[in-house]
């Protein structure tokens, strides 16, 4: 199980790719990709890994937009709806986005239970084990979660 480097992501999210299949995507379900919505696609395409609504708040608003608390949550909510968008549940009433991109790349996540830290990690053996369930199981998976919880090294074992 290796940290992903560049998250899995280097030539998607993070990039305009991304966000020009979002502004798509959002237009085609017949909503106006201005203001808000504008605003935290775009703070998405600019990140590597999952970050808290009130992270993507705090990068619009240190780029002199104004945009509220209320409205980051509900294009989080849209973008979710529309498969855009990964939320992970952290527990604790705690969630973080991250871009769902469109070829179904991906990373998973191990989340310290002590400083909440989130690690993202790509486990090739893992992924043939999840195919290999499906075919065993006769279900076609559309997608998959993995969030290890646990201690990171830097904090004590709880």
């Amino acid at each position: 199980m290796a940290p992903a480097e560049s998250h899995g992501r280097s030539s998607q999210a993070g990039s305009p790719d991304w966000a020009d299949h979002a502004f798509e995507r959002v237009a085609v379900a017949g909503h106006r990709s201005g203001g808000a919505r504008r605003a935290v696609i775009e703070a998405l395409a600019s990140q590597d890994c999952c970050r808290s609504a009130q992270e993507i708040h705090d990068q619009i608003r240190e780029r002199d937009r104004r945009v509220g608390i209320a409205s980051v949550y509900r294009v989080l909510d849209l973008l979710v709806g529309l498969g855009l968008v990964q939320r992970l549940d952290l527990g604790s009433s705690m969630s973080m986005y991250e871009p769902a991109l469109p070829g179904g790349e991906h990373h998973h996540h191990l989340v310290c239970l002590d400083c909440g830290e989130v690690v993202p990690f790509e486990d090739p053996k893992l992924e043939r084990a999840i195919e290999a369930t499906a075919q065993r199981s006769g279900y076609r998976i559309r997608g998959h979660d993995v969030l290890l919880r646990g201690h990171c090294p830097a904090c004590p074992a709880g």
